[in-house]
C-alpha cells in the first residue's frame, strides 16, 4: 500500500471514529430522556448541530387508531397538534413505504400533494429548501417518522443519513418512553381531569356559558330539537360556537351515548372531502392504500356535525342531498350500497337563502336541511354575557396555563364590552388566554386589542359592501397586523381564532394571495 492510500485509509478511520463517537453521544443522550421538553432539548441542542438541519418534526401514528399527530416539533410558530392531522397522510406513507430517506423540495409543494401539513408551510415561508423524511424503527404498536428541514439543500450527506440511521432506535426507543411515562402521568391525574370536566359541564347549559335572553332563547330551541330525529342548521359568525349547539343536542338527544361525528367542510381539499364524507374502496385513486370508512358510516346511530356547510363543493351536494332522502351511501370507487342512520346538524357562517338565490348552494339540500334553524347572536349583540363569559375562560385558560389570575381590572372589563369581538366568543377566549400569558400581576390591568374601529352607519357616503368584501378586507388587515405570518401562536389564524387551515382555505375562496399583503 502506498503512502497516499495509507493516509486515505487513515483519514477514513478517522472519520468513521467520530462518526462512532457522534451516533454514542447522541444515544446516550437519547436515552436519559423521559419527557418531551427533555426531548426538544436534546434535537435542538445537540441533534441539530450534528445534522446541520434547521428545524425537526417527528410525526406518530399508533396502529390501532391510525391517528397522525405531531409527537415534536422545534418549529416556535407552530403548535403541535393534539388531534388526527390527515394532511401528514401522504407524506407519511410516502416515508412509511421507503427504505431509504425521502427529500421533499419544498418549493415544489403544490405541485405534488394534495394536503400540506401546516409545518411544511412554515418551513417554507421561513426559507427552508428541502425536508428529509426517515422512517424510525418501530419498537411498539406505533409508527414515527422525523422529517428532517434545511435551508441548505445540500447539507443532508451520507455522513447525515449514517448517524441518522445509527440513532434511530435508540430515538425510537425514546418515544416510546416518552408515550409510556404520559400515559402514567393521564392516568394518575385523570380523576382530577374528571372531576374539573364534570365542573366546567354543570356551568351554563351543558358547557355553553350565557344568561342573557336571546341565549335562553336558543337553550329553550335546543331542548325542543333535541330528543328528536329532525336535522338542525346552526346559523351563526364565526367563532359564535356553533360547534357547541350542536353538541348540547346531540348530549340531549338519545344517542348521546356514542360520539359525535365532527367534519369541517371548509378545512377539506374539495378533491378529497368525498372521501371523507363517504369513504372509499382500496384502489379507487392514487394513494388509496386501503378501504376507509367515511364520516357517515362512522356516525351510523349517531350525529353528524357538517360544519361550514356552505363550502360545500355544488357537485358534491346533489350526492349529499341523495345521503338524506335515501338514508344510504356508496363508498367512493364501489358499488355497494350501505345503510346509514345518522342525524344531521349542519352550521354555516354564510346567508344560504343568498346562496341559493345566487346559485352557490342547491335549494333542495337547503330545504332538507333547514328542518329546524337556530340563528345565533354574534358577541357584540349579547354583551350582557361578557362579562360571565370572562370569568368563565379566566378560570379555565388558568388552569391550563398554570396561572393564577383572579379578575380583570374595571377598565379591561368596560374595554372587552366596548370592544366589537369580530371573531365573537374564539376571539374573546384567545385574547383572555394572551393576557394570561402575559400579565405580570394577579389582575389583568392591560389588554391589547385589535386596532380595527367600526363606522356608524349614519354617514350618507355610506358605501354597502357584501359580507365577502368585508371579510376579505378584515382577514387583510389582520395578517398585515401579523407581519404576514399566518400559522403559529403569533400568526393570524391565532388572532382570528380559526385553524391555519380553515384560514388557508377562506383566503383561497376570497382570492387573497401573498401579493396582496407582502408589499415589495
Amino acid at each position: 500500500m502506498d503512502k497516499q492510500s495509507e493516509q486515505n485509509l487513515i483519514r477514513r478511520l478517522q472519520e468513521m471514529q467520530k462518526e462512532q463517537l457522534i451516533i454514542s453521544t447522541l444515544s446516550a443522550d437519547f436515552s436519559k430522556v423521559l419527557d418531551k421538553k427533555q426531548l426538544a432539548v436534546v434535537l435542538n441542542k445537540n441533534f441539530k448541530h450534528e445534522l446541520e438541519c434547521n428545524d425537526i418534526v417527528i410525526v406518530r401514528a399508533e396502529n390501532q387508531t391510525k391517528e397522525i399527530q405531531v409527537f415534536t416539533t422545534s418549529f416556535v410558530t407552530h403548535r403541535q397538534q393534539d388531534n388526527d392531522d390527515r394532511s401528514f397522510d401522504d407524506y407519511f406513507e410516502e416515508c412509511i413505504n421507503s427504505a431509504e430517506p425521502i427529500i421533499f423540495d419544498l418549493k415544489d409543494l403544490h405541485e405534488k400533494k394534495t394536503q400540506i401539513p401546516s409545518c411544511f408551510i412554515t418551513a417554507k415561508n421561513s426559507g427552508m429548501r428541502i425536508s428529509v423524511g426517515f422512517c424510525i424503527p418501530s419498537i411498539d404498536e406505533s409508527k414515527n417518522i422525523i422529517f428532517l428541514f434545511y435551508k441548505n439543500f445540500d447539507a443532508f450527506n451520507d455522513k447525515s443519513e449514517r448517524i441518522l440511521r445509527g440513532i434511530s432506535t435508540q430515538l425510537s426507543i425514546t418515544i416510546r418512553n416518552i408515550n409510556i411515562s404520559q400515559r402514567f402521568n393521564s392516568s394518575q391525574h385523570s380523576e382530577n381531569e374528571v372531576i374539573e370536566e364534570e365542573k366546567a359541564a354543570k356551568k351554563g347549559f351543558h358547557g355553553i356559558i350565557g344568561e342573557s335572553l336571546v341565549m335562553q332563547e336558543i337553550y329553550e330551541r335546543i331542548s325542543q330539537v333535541a330528543t328528536s330525529q329532525s336535522n338542525v342548521l346552526i346559523y351563526g359568525e364565526t367563532g359564535t360556537g356553533k360547534e357547541l349547539i350542536a353538541q348540547a343536542i346531540h348530549d340531549l338527544s338519545s344517542f348521546s351515548h356514542k360520539k359525535m361525528i365532527r367534519i369541517n367542510c371548509a378545512a377539506i381539499p374539495s378533491n378529497l372531502i368525498e372521501s371523507e364524507l363517504f369513504g372509499h374502496e382500496k384502489g379507487s385513486f392514487t394513494g388509496a392504500t386501503e378501504q376507509r370508512q367515511g364520516k357517515f358510516e362512522q356516525a351510523h346511530n349517531s350525529t353528524i356535525f357538517l360544519d361550514e356547510i356552505g363550502e360545500l363543493p355544488l357537485e358534491l351536494q346533489g350526492r349529499l342531498l341523495r345521503v338524506l332522502q335515501e338514508k344510504e351511501i356508496e363508498r367512493l370507487g364501489g358499488n355497494k350500497r350501505i345503510k346509514v342512520n345518522a342525524r344531521v346538524i349542519a352550521a354555516t357562517n354564510r346567508i344560504l337563502e343568498k346562496e341559493v338565490a345566487e346559485g352557490n348552494f342547491r335549494g333542495d339540500l337547503f330545504y332538507r336541511l333547514n328542518v329546524f334553524p337556530i340563528k345565533l347572536p354574534a358577541l357584540r349583540d349579547r354583551k350582557e354575557d361578557i362579562p360571565v363569559l370572562a370569568s368563565y375562560f379566566l378560570e379555565k385558560l388558568s388552569i391550563k396555563t398554570g396561572k393564577k389570575i383572579n379578575g380583570f381590572s374595571q377598565k379591561v372589563m368596560k374595554s372587552m364590552i366596548d370592544n366589537p369581538w369580530l371573531g365573537n366568543i374564539r376571539e374573546l377566549e384567545n385574547m383572555i388566554e394572551r393576557s394570561i400569558l402575559t400579565s405580570k400581576e394577579s389582575i389583568i390591568k392591560e389588554m391589547d386589542f385589535p386596532k380595527i374601529s367600526i363606522s356608524p352607519n349614519t354617514d350618507h357616503n355610506f358605501q354597502i359592501k357584501t359580507l365577502q368584501e368585508i371579510e376579505k378586507e378584515y382577514i387583510l388587515k389582520v395578517i398585515e397586523k401579523c407581519n404576514g405570518r399566518i400559522s403559529g401562536k403569533q400568526g393570524a389564524a391565532v388572532l382570528l381564532g380559526l385553524p391555519s387551515t380553515t384560514l388557508i382555505s377562506k383566503m383561497q375562496k376570497l382570492g387573497i394571495e401573498k401579493k396582496h399583503y407582502f408589499k415589495s
